[in-house]
């Protein structure tokens, strides 16, 4: 028996059935998302106020482009985060429950997938003008492997494990 099966007979047991194991899975989805989305806002708006400061214009055309590319994934990821709430709304009372919850999760992932670059995206180009382009390629690539790390390779082998 998988650790699924056992998850839900255990849930069956404790008196939870389908319909209010997906209605409890989509809350603790939103709520994820909720703790997440205000990160994701902050760095947005950061990176919008960016260019009208003073000594962006020294800023360099490769500097430039990292930075158009971090705005763009943190915007996109941001837009794929709220989608779900975005959703909830919409399909409210449509009894789609599962259907929101299956898009939802792949929206949720995407999400975080191009959070990766944005963050990482955004430590690069100020690590750059601080300390030049060796400091900025090593240090990004750290952390790039620690968010990789922490963030996916984590849970992919907790669930390739078949703990």
């Amino acid at each position: 028996m998988g650790s699924k099966d056992a998850e839900e007979l255990t849930k069956e047991r404790m008196g939870e059935n389908e319909h209010e194991r997906r209605a409890r899975e989509l809350i603790e989805l939103l709520q994820e998302l909720r703790v997440m989305l205000p990160g994701v806002q902050v760095l947005f708006a950061f990176l919008l106020t960016v260019p009208f400061s003073q000594g962006f214009e020294r800023v360099n055309p490769f500097q430039q482009a990292v930075f158009f590319g971090t705005l763009v994934c943190t915007a996109v990821s941001a837009a794929l985060l709220i989608a779900p709430s975005v959703h909830h709304r919409i399909l409210w009372r449509q009894q789609a429950r599962e259907h929101r919850l299956q898009v939802a999760n792949q929206l949720a992932i995407a999400g975080v997938i191009l959070l990766v670059p944005g963050m990482v995206g955004a430590i690069f180009v100020i690590t750059d003008i601080l300390f030049g382009s060796t400091a900025a390629a090593m240090g990004t690539a750290v952390i790039t492997v620690f968010f990789v790390f922490v963030w996916f390779l984590m849970p992919i082998w907790y669930r390739l494990s078949g703990r």
